[in-house]
């Protein structure tokens, strides 16, 4: 296995939690786990220089942010990968760091910002029975409550002129509302058309902070909306059979950058007021948060694909050009052949196309269709999917015979309102039925033997794992599930508060639909599996409690059904250090291997 550990030994730019550049614009700082750790990097946006870390000590860093004046950078922290985030703050002149929010009882998102005069920081707390927002003095000083929500908030911004916060809050299913809270009064509202709240994400204020842009699914795809803060009116700026996510604007022409997407494929697009947009891209691939630099001349993104971890490029607005910022690539693996996967759809068990990608095996295997190995690999989110991303498993198993399908169930994002709700109160069985649907294409096209099919997932996708185990337990060799939830009541019990509310808003009220939770908890249909189960999960995770894992492992041995547990002590849902990655890919090959007798 040792190409394995070396492919998932590879460091990349962590994208979720994003980079910021310095006010000067000569400096770009972003999460980067080169070492096996996740540290905050800071590099010359010209390419100039190799990156420095620039901080030190236990836990994961991510989601860096300048103060106005350059002087410091603040930063999330999580120890142990509890996701109860601290924010720290770096000196840059002397380097000296503290954590701001020791004193704070509560667990906060990772989400912050400073205000514009560099003398508070904005951020979000999970209280209980509500959801603050408080502005924190970065010198001395005790943190300030700005307002209060009662549903669970995701991300917020301080306008350019420092009167209004623009803060997103979880609504029903995946749904967000934009609320824009006065800091002078505490009051908040939200942006509606015709009276009503439209689901809105991706907050963006314009350079004079008169304009607000965001990106709303209300016409069925996600365009970029204009809210006019004056008028409260709402402009739409993109129309079309597309996702139209992640604004920003220019800081010196009336231009607006964002990422667009259609399938698997995101481009970046830039769109000047009044003109009709431009898409420009390098190969197949996803881009990620497009921020300009101070000058208006360049656009800094993140760029990932099956044959590149995510890294930060730089596209130039004069020559057209994208250039590359930091490169994660071992030279031990640029001749290595990454597989990349090819975009298909494949009737659900109801005749609806089901979009997927699918990794052809790349070595001849002779006998194909007696000896070839699949897997059905599943998507967490839900609110998630599938495109050309950075997956060296997948390349890697695809590389050496195996047939590889990633299904893009009902309930992924990326194909369109219709599509993303379709699994809301039918989570468990709709999009298990597209993904048994998908096991049942790879036999019917020949890409594999009904015997050799493995089915696993991470999360929802774990979760699904085990769905899919129970409901068509013939059709499955084994099945690995990573950090799943199982039991719907005892993981809603365990779970934090936010949590809980998107427990109901998406499988109902525990007490009201008490049969749909039983009905959408594997663990109590066990009894139904036939063959080998593999639980990978972490004593920290809020998401998915290793709880549930480590019971249905046991109720499987007891039942005398083949069960593998492997826990993490250290580790939460997403899994921090870098040795512990490498250990659950390696110890997922084993169980293949495994189950299905290869070598």
């Amino acid at each position: 296995m040792k190409i394995l550990e070396q492919l998932f030994r590879t460091p990349y730019v962590n994208a979720e939690s994003g980079f910021d550049i310095s006010p000067d614009g000569k400096k770009i700082a972003f999460s980067w786990n080169i070492t096996g750790r996740w540290e905050i990097y800071e590099a010359p946006i010209d390419g100039s220089g190799k990156p420095d870390c620039i901080t030190n000590g236990s836990g994961g860093k991510f989601s860096p942010r300048y103060s106005p004046d350059g002087r410091w950078l603040a930063y999330a922290l999580d120890f142990n990968g509890s996701e109860s985030y601290h924010i720290c703050l770096v000196d840059l002149v002397n380097h000296e760091q503290r954590d701001i929010t020791s004193n704070i009882p509560y667990p906060l998102q990772p989400h912050f910002d400073w205000s514009p005069d560099g003398n508070e920081i904005a951020y979000l707390s999970i209280e209980p029975g509500c959801y603050g927002v408080y502005a924190l003095p970065t010198k001395e000083g005790v943190a300030r409550q700005l307002c209060v929500f009662d549903q669970p908030l995701r991300d917020l911004r301080w306008s350019p002129g420092g009167a209004l916060l623009a803060v997103e809050e979880e609504t029903g299913g995946s749904d967000s509302f934009i609320s824009l809270v006065s800091l002078e009064s505490g009051k908040h509202n939200r942006i509606t058309l015709g009276g009503k709240p439209i689901n809105s994400k991706n907050l963006s204020w314009s350079p004079d902070g008169s304009e607000l842009a965001f990106s709303s699914d209300l016409s069925g795809f996600h365009d970029i909306g204009m809210f006019i803060i004056q008028t409260g009116d709402v402009h739409w700026l993109t129309n079309g059979k597309a996702e139209h996510i992640k604004p920003t604007w220019s800081p010196t022409v009336n231009q607006i950058a964002y990422i667009y997407s259609v399938g698997s494929i995101a481009k970046l697009e830039l769109l000047t007021l009044g003109e009709n947009p431009a898409s420009y891209s390098m190969e197949d691939g996803v881009f990620y948060l497009p921020k300009y630099t101070p000058d208006g001349n360049n656009i800094a993104v993140v760029f990932e694909n099956p044959c590149h971890p995510p890294d930060l490029w730089l596209f130039s607005l004069l020559d057209g050009k994208f250039s590359q910022l930091t490169d994660s690539m071992p030279e031990t693996l640029r001749g290595f052949k990454f597989v990349m996967p090819e975009e298909i759809t494949y009737p659900g068990l109801d005749g609806e196309k089901v979009p997927a990608l699918l990794y052809r095996p790349h070595k001849n295997i002779k006998d194909m269709e007696k000896n070839r190995p699949a897997v059905v690999n599943i998507h967490g989110g839900p609110d998630w999917l599938y495109q050309m991303i950075w997956n060296p498993f997948m390349s890697y198993l695809a590389s050496n015979g195996w047939a590889v399908l990633a299904p893009n169930y009902r309930g992924s994002t990326g194909y369109g309102r219709d599509w993303q709700v379709a699994s809301r109160y039918k989570m468990g069985q709709v999009d298990a039925e597209d993904i048994i649907a998908g096991a049942e294409y790879l036999i019917r096209e020949k890409l594999t033997h009904p015997a050799r099919i493995i089915v696993t997932g991470r999360s929802h996708g774990g979760y699904l794992t085990m769905m899919c185990m129970i409901q068509r337990p013939d059709l499955w060799a084994g099945g690995s599930a990573v950090v799943p939830f199982l039991d719907l009541f005892s993981s809603h019990e365990e779970a934090r508060q936010d949590l809980q509310h998107w427990n109901i808003e998406n499988f109902g009220d525990p007490v009201k639909n008490y049969d749909r939770w039983v009905e959408g908890s594997p663990y109590f249909f066990l009894d139904r599996i036939q063959a080998p189960v593999q639980f990978i999960c972490g004593v920290n995770d809020i998401r998915c409690p290793a709880s549930n894992a480590i019971a249905a492992h046991q109720k499987l041995k007891e039942l005398g059904f083949q069960s593998e547990l492997i826990v993490f002590p250290d580790e939460g849902h997403e899994f921090l250090k870098i040795e512990n990655i490498v250990e659950s890919y390696k110890s997922q090959k084993r169980f293949f291997n495994r189950v299905l007798n290869e070598s």
